[in-house]
């Protein structure tokens, strides 16, 4: 089954914006969208605000400063950096100059770079100084050459070889036009988190990016000129670049700017206006994130804040800390589902019509069909529902391919098709609910069954911090589920009252056979639970 519609130009369904013409360069058009906003704090990071002005300034001079280097048109350019302003300077230069900024993860290892730096042949770096030995070592371990390092706000002296960002900017003058790029042009890179595998390169061109920002950030989300905006999700993830960068660029909204680790701790001094004297009334967070805070006892009350939109991605929310949330501070957490290869959310709650333990409603521009196993579209029943079914979505965001990786790509990307890799059922009222990876989802005495939806109903005990749920063998080879808890601090209770807790909600068959108590569960640097490593760790048991 299937609903809305889709196409290269305007999408049908969606809201009456103008396509990119035959010339778009995605810097260019941001920084034209912020002609008037000269004075007005585009960003605030820990040190101080960039304005629009010092903004377009400086992304003009790092342009100028790139083509002076001599590295060519979609010639790519490695971005690892913690989020500060020197961050959208890099990623908009890069950009402007009509090279491919390809964004890293801050929080991988020199081998991870490594690869890297091999696989997309970056000509130069623009690196924190903080990450600087890290990538020093990759360099090391790595046999292509890099041109040059441009270190932002460096902690050491530097080598030789290497330049200080703000010396390297300021030396420039600058660049008179941005390159004449087409809105199919290849942008940007971003890697996949890895979750499933090494991660993949995936190019997107200049006009994705518009177009999440006209389709979500704009029409569904209504941010506006007036907000400010903060995003615990880094810069690097394909979520938080939609956050913090091209949505409040694209209405000349205000960002927060946050390098440190999003804990519960840090978050709340933003939110308090503790850091930069602002206080945000955007904030995009993922499940994990929204966990953790509604435990901390640092929890500010719902007077000391000015949130007034609250976005959630990255896994689906259950829906208990969707309410908890709720009820604290008076505003929901609008839930969504996006994804690297689509760039941002095209399955989405909407604020003033939130679903709790459903992922909304597809993103006006966008298609969403539910395939069985037959590749087929899954049957609609009476009322408007189906049954579960692989999520495959067609837009005008979608990546144009896995860099390198001919096999992977023709199977993500289908005629027109995104294959999402996750599992979802539709509601009688047109909504969709996530039932677990494609991989994840187990069948247990020939049943289907969601490990989302029992993790879900574990967390709901007032004892589980968080769950994660995957399937085991027992002593027949058939199938079981086996559960592992991570309890909040002081916090107790055994196996035999969760079995007994989650028998009460859910289906009888659904309760987890087994369960095992653990101080914590394996991640992704995006806060995704890693279900594969356990996996990879019950089948090595005897």
């Amino acid at each position: 089954m299937s609903t809305s519609s889709s196409s290269p130009q305007t999408p049908a369904g969606a809201p009456a914006v103008a396509p990119p013409g035959e010339r778009f360069n995605l810097a260019q058009h941001l920084l034209t969208c912020n002609s008037g906003r000269a004075a007005k704090p585009a960003f605030v990071d820990d040190l101080g605000s960039l304005s629009f002005g010092q903004l377009e300034d400086r992304v003009r001079r790092l342009a100028a400063g790139l083509r002076a280097l001599g590295i060519k048109r979609e010639e790519r350019v490695l971005l690892l950096m913690h989020d500060c302003n020197d961050w959208p300077v890099s990623f908009l230069g890069a950009l402007y100059a009509g090279m491919v900024p390809v964004a890293v993860n801050s929080l991988l290892t020199a081998d991870d770079y490594a690869y890297m730096l091999e696989h997309s042949r970056a000509q130069a770096v623009l690196v924190s100084g903080a990450l600087l030995p890290a990538l020093v070592s990759a360099m090391t371990r790595s046999d292509h050459e890099v041109h040059k390092v441009i270190v932002s706000r460096p902690v050491a002296p530097l080598h030789p070889s290497e330049v200080e960002f703000e010396a390297f900017v300021q030396a420039q003058s600058p660049l008179a036009r941005p390159a004449a790029t087409g809105p199919d042009d290849p942008g940007f890179w971003l890697y996949s988190s890895g979750s499933t595998g090494r991660p993949k390169g995936t190019v997107h061109s200049h006009a994705n990016a518009y177009w999440t920002a006209e389709l979500y950030g704009k029409a569904v989300l209504g941010l506006a000129e007036s907000d400010v905006c903060f995003s615990a999700a880094k810069l690097f993830f394909a979520y938080g670049l939609g956050n913090a960068l091209t949505f409040p660029l694209s209405v000349g909204a205000t960002t927060i700017l946050m390098a440190e680790r999003p804990t519960p701790e840090a978050t709340f001094r933003r939110w308090l206006g503790q850091v930069g004297g602002v206080k945000p009334t955007v904030f995009y967070g993922a499940p994990t994130g929204f966990a953790g805070m509604l435990a901390s006892p640092q929890l500010p009350a719902r007077g000391d804040v000015a949130l007034r939109l609250v976005s959630s991605a990255g896994e689906a929310l259950p829906a208990e800390i969707g309410e908890r949330f709720q009820r604290h501070f008076g505003v929901d957490i609008v839930d969504g589902i996006g994804s690297t290869e689509m760039l941002h959310i095209f399955l989405s709650n909407r604020p003033g019509k939130v679903r709790y333990g459903s992922t909304g409603w597809p993103v006006p521009g966008y298609q969403i069909e539910l395939r069985g196993e037959d590749g087929l579209p899954v049957p609609l029943h009476a009322d408007g529902s189906c049954d579960p079914g692989d999520l495959y979505i067609q837009g005008p965001s979608s990546a144009m391919m896995y860099w390198g990786n001919r096999s992977k790509t023709r199977d993500t990307f289908q005629g027109g098709w995104t294959k999402s890799g996750d599992k979802y059922v539709r509601n009688a009222d047109g909504s969709y609910t996530y039932s677990g990876r494609s991989d994840d989802m187990l069948k247990v005495s020939g049943i289907y069954v969601s490990p989302f939806e029992v993790e879900a109903t574990l967390v709901q005990h007032p004892a589980v911090l968080e769950a994660a749920v995957i399937g085991v063998n027992d002593a027949d080879g058939l199938t079981k589920t086996k559960a592992f808890v991570v309890l909040k601090d002081g916090a107790q209770a055994d196996e035999a009252e969760l079995k007994a807790f989650v028998k009460e909600r859910l289906a009888p068959y659904k309760y987890p056979r087994f369960i095992e108590f653990v101080a914590e569960l394996p991640k992704t640097a995006t806060g995704k639970i890693q279900r594969f490593k356990l996996r990879e760790q019950e089948s090595k048991r005897p």
